[in-house]
């Protein structure tokens, strides 16, 4: 890694800090620079505008979490990897909550300049995927779990509903007087059941 490398990597962790404790539009590039100790003008020359660092900090949390929580576990029937793919999200929930929070504001920031995010960052999502589809592929052949006529469908499905769940419960507020009632690591376990119910193989 080069000297310009590390500086680079630097400031994004900087900014990774920052944004994950902090809103993503509470942050400024004078805040990035005073927190890595640098001048505006050095954050400038690796990242053209904000955008570009928010992104760069996204994609690393993309990587770290797959990294972290992802990795397969091929010792395991397929319903056991699925079991484990979709309870990832909730120990997630427990462990890394400003991770939601993040993604929640990303989302949000992306679509505010229509312009998306990035190729590298699309490119990480199908990281997770292929975790998916070999557990799937593992469960159909040892019987674990049943054939579905549409397995991409049910993968974006699914993991839509349990990203947004997430997303919805690391909030701090609260919309409606019910979100006070519901235990929110319960009700994140609830889907998982819900989804597993309906893709495991009756017959094993």
């Amino acid at each position: 890694m080069t000297i310009k490398d590390a500086k680079k990597n630097f400031i994004i962790d900087v900014a990774c800090k920052l944004f994950l404790e902090n809103s993503i539009n509470d942050i400024t590039i004078r805040d990035i620079a005073k927190t890595a100790g640098v001048g505006e003008a050095t954050v400038y020359r690796y990242f053209e505008h904000k955008r570009k660092i928010v992104i760069a900090v996204a994609e690393k949390l993309q990587l770290q979490v797959y990294t972290e929580f992802f990795y397969e576990k091929t010792e395991l029937n397929g319903y056991k990897q699925l079991e484990t793919f979709y309870g990832n999200y909730a120990d997630i929930f427990v462990s890394n909550l400003n991770f939601y929070q993040f993604v929640k504001e990303f989302d949000a920031y992306m679509l505010s300049d229509g312009q998306g995010s990035s190729d590298n960052y699309s490119s990480g999502m199908d990281l997770y995927k292929r975790v998916f589809f070999n557990a799937y592929e593992c469960g159909i052949k040892d019987g674990s779990v049943k054939v579905i006529d549409n397995p991409e469908l049910f993968y974006f499905s699914t993991t839509h509903a349990m990203l947004e769940l997430c997303k919805k419960l690391a909030t701090n507020k609260n919309v409606v007087k019910q979100d006070l009632t519901i235990d929110k690591v319960a009700e994140i376990y609830e889907l998982i059941k819900v989804i597993l119910s309906y893709i495991a193989n009756p017959q094993a």
